[in-house]
């Protein structure tokens, strides 16, 4: 009875064994290689997609990051030039600056004696411009967001199509084991499509955001020059 009891234990140990030497382990470069060609190409387009998002994200994130960088002391300087009639000193400082609000600033003393109309018209255009510049390539990063995971799904419905179309082809005789396999590995693409597409979603409202500070700190500056033209002397 002993004996019989160890012998059905070390069966039930093999058929264990058994089952756990052919459970199949999933990476991510064996459902790249059994995807086909058709869902290799689809993430080879969202590998594509996820370097030039990332690229436009850290190349604007640095830009936005230099032009928020405004000395303190600026428009205090700006005003005791203004005042004292350094028209030209205002202009070199403002130069030597380099940044949106600087150049704001620079358009508007360029106006100086001009009707104050006519210095606000300008201040506005020369911002529109700077504007442009700082929100450049930033619409590519919410044409990645959206497209990835339509890309995705698109490289999904052709591996389910592949799939069935399999399954028709055998006469409802596939198995169900090569059926399964086809399917999730046809399901890679919808989630790599949506984890491009997040990334860049995320990329794209964190520079909008960046840039929104940017803005409202030119038309912060820009008011209070306005506001100096507008002291009486």
């Amino acid at each position: 009875m002993f004996l019989a009891l160890q012998q059905t234990i070390q069966a039930v140990q093999e058929v264990a064994e058994e089952i756990v030497s052919e459970e199949k382990t999933l990476s991510v470069f064996e459902l790249i290689k059994n995807a086909g060609i058709g869902g290799q190409v689809i993430i080879l387009i969202l590998l594509i997609l996820l370097a030039v998002a990332l690229f436009i994200y850290f190349e604007r994130l640095s830009a936005v990051k230099a032009a928020s960088k405004v000395d303190s002391n600026f428009m205090n300087q700006i005003k005791d030039h203004v005042t004292n009639g350094k028209i030209d000193a205002a202009k070199i400082l403002c130069a030597q600056a380099k940044t949106p609000v600087a150049r704001l600033i620079e358009k508007g003393i360029s106006r100086i004696g001009k009707p104050l109309e006519d210095i606000n018209k300008a201040i506005e255009n020369a911002g529109s411009l700077e504007i442009y510049k700082l929100e450049k390539n930033v619409s590519i990063l919410a044409t990645v967001a959206g497209a990835a995971p339509m890309i995705g799904f698109l490289g999904t419905v052709i591996g389910m199509i592949l799939a069935f179309h399999e399954m028709a082809s055998s006469g409802g005789q596939a198995e169900m084991g090569s059926l399964a396999g086809g399917i999730y590995t046809a399901m890679t693409t919808t989630v790599a499509g949506l984890i491009v597409g997040i990334i860049a979603y995320i990329a794209y409202n964190h520079i909008v955001v960046k840039t929104n500070k940017v803005v409202h700190q030119m038309e912060a500056q820009s008011v209070e020059f306005l506001d100096l033209l507008n002291e009486p002397i």
